[in-house]
């Protein structure tokens, strides 16, 4: 009987990678030696967090993967010396709202080599997918959107996107296309979908899973109206085909996670509950005990935090429906309006909620966080919000944060834990759905060489809630898939070699 333990598996990914490998031609691996590859990156700190490789190693990378990882002498075309610095697989972010160059020129200059929309997903994939082709910075993907899906299947859809040939195809659709069709309190959210009209959804996800999306998003919280019924029915389709679900639960913190939690083990679902920080608040301990224990019951369940204190979303989202402020234990002056850095009263809460825009929720504590980013199974995600000078500064520097004050100042955790929380555990939860992901999140020969080179000692987000966005420090270089887009600290210009991320089910 062969075993199927941790081993067995790490062994399977390594048989996946060499086969890979072997496809370039190269089947002798001690004849590298004499191989002149691409780039070569020499004397640095190569970690690897499947293989648990940990030393000084030489990194040979060739037609945009990793073709070997020696202590020995090699030649490359280019030669970078790395000493001092760390090899890391490139961090995957399962959570951006932010999907235009302008959002991942910050994101590479916080080591993100694959970002993803998957907590609300998108519309109209297929064009976003082809809009995208050649154009982007670093990886992208993104997931099915339920609140798109089941707008068509009331047959309520308002198009807010106009003709596509119309619009700027580099940034300006993308963040049109999100902001019109998700945040924005549309009245199919405060509806329920009728029972007849499910199939109808069913068909609209299926849809879009075809464009190539990667499961399904399902943000409830912000859709007062939709019934337990249709978000159980949801759970049981996605058994159904083999896609998870990436949800935002309902209001009502624990509670909502445990109902979650019941849906996909009544159903066999996956599940992914994003951003447990702000969904559970002082509850977190409570909520990441759930996690480890559905886990440890062979139920397919994770969940992800950012490193900050304070959230941030749309105000006229349903989140502010009447009775926020006890929901959340917060008030006006809690609230910190993006475009202008100030903070709430009741009278400007109710002048912008009417108008629209983007909040900074300042509503957890920092040994809440501390708590998440201890636990060795819960992800780390930026949930970055589209660009706006004050965005919230996880938009430019969650995972500098996370190395620079979780790892270096208050040594919450390692550096290796880290670096497994933010590239092979993202990786491996997103391969069944996403088959490219088996060769991200790892540096191993054979894998795609999306690579993030930084100082340990300096790196930390320099964005902040006042002054806004900045580039994060101590971020050395960024490869995407064997090029640089940042080089020597600096962001490389004229370069697009960010690839989609499709789901397996793309036609």
């Amino acid at each position: 009987m062969i075993s199927t333990g941790p081993n067995f598996f790490k062994l399977l990914n390594l048989i996946y990678c060499t086969i890979i490998f072997s496809s370039f031609g190269i089947y002798d691996l001690q004849a590298q030696s004499s191989i002149q590859y691409d780039l070569v990156l020499t004397g640095g700190r190569v970690i690897d967090p499947e293989t648990n490789l940990d030393a000084i190693r030489n990194v040979g990378i060739r037609n945009g993967r990793i073709i070997q990882i020696t202590s020995e002498p090699i030649i490359g075309k280019e030669t970078i010396s790395v000493s001092g610095l760390v090899v890391a697989p490139g961090f995957i972010d399962m959570h951006v709202h932010g999907i235009g160059n302008t959002e991942q020129e910050y994101q590479a200059h916080d080591g993100v080599t694959t970002a993803m929309e998957l907590e609300w997903g998108l519309s109209h994939l297929k064009d976003w997918f082809a809009l995208r082709e050649s154009k982007a910075l670093i990886n992208y993907g993104a997931s099915v959107s339920w609140s798109h899906a089941r707008t068509l299947a009331m047959n309520m859809q308002q198009d807010t996107c106009g003709d596509l040939n119309k619009i700027n195809t580099k940034e300006a659709w993308s963040r049109i296309n999100w902001q019109s069709s998700t945040y924005t309190a549309q009245p199919s959210y405060y509806q329920a979908l009728p029972v007849l009209a499910f199939p109808g959804l069913m068909d609209n996800i299926r849809k879009d899973l075809e464009a190539g999306g990667i499961g399904i998003a399902v943000p409830i919280g912000y859709h007062p109206g939709a019934s337990r019924e249709e978000v159980f029915q949801v759970n049981k389709f996605s058994k159904t085909i083999q896609a998870p679900i990436f949800m935002h639960v309902r209001e009502g913190g624990i509670l909502a996670i445990q109902q979650a939690i019941s849906d996909a083990a009544v159903t066999g679902a996956s599940l992914h509950l994003v951003h447990l920080n702000s969904m559970t608040l002082s509850e977190i301990g409570l909520g990441i005990d759930m996690v480890n224990a559905a886990q440890k019951a062979g139920l397919d369940i994770s969940s992800e935090i950012y490193p900050y204190t304070a959230a941030s979303t749309f105000i006229q989202s349903a989140l502010f429906d009447e009775g926020w402020q006890k929901k959340l234990g917060i008030s006006y002056n809690d609230l910190q309006w993006v475009l202008t850095g100030e903070r709430l009263t009741e009278a400007t809460f109710s002048k912008y909620r009417k108008e629209g825009g983007t909040v900074v929720i300042h509503m957890m504590k920092p040994e809440w966080i501390n708590a998440g980013m201890r636990s060795p199974n819960i992800m780390i995600a930026s949930d970055g919000m589209p660009y706006a000078k004050l965005a919230h500064p996880r938009t430019a520097g969650t995972f500098s944060r996370a190395l620079g004050k979780y790892v270096r100042q208050d040594k919450v955790l390692g550096l290796s834990e880290a670096i497994r929380k933010m590239t092979l555990i993202p990786a491996k939860r997103l391969q069944d759905i996403a088959p490219m992901m088996r060769l991200k999140g790892r540096i191993q020969v054979g894998c795609d060489a999306d690579i993030t080179i930084f100082n340990p000692e300096t790196i930390i987000d320099k964005a902040s809630f006042d002054k806004g966005l900045e580039f994060s420090e101590g971020i050395i270089h960024v490869l995407i898939n064997g090029i640089f887009v940042v080089k020597n600290r600096n962001t490389v210009h004229n370069v697009f070699p960010g690839q989609a991320v499709y789901g397996k089910f793309k036609r």
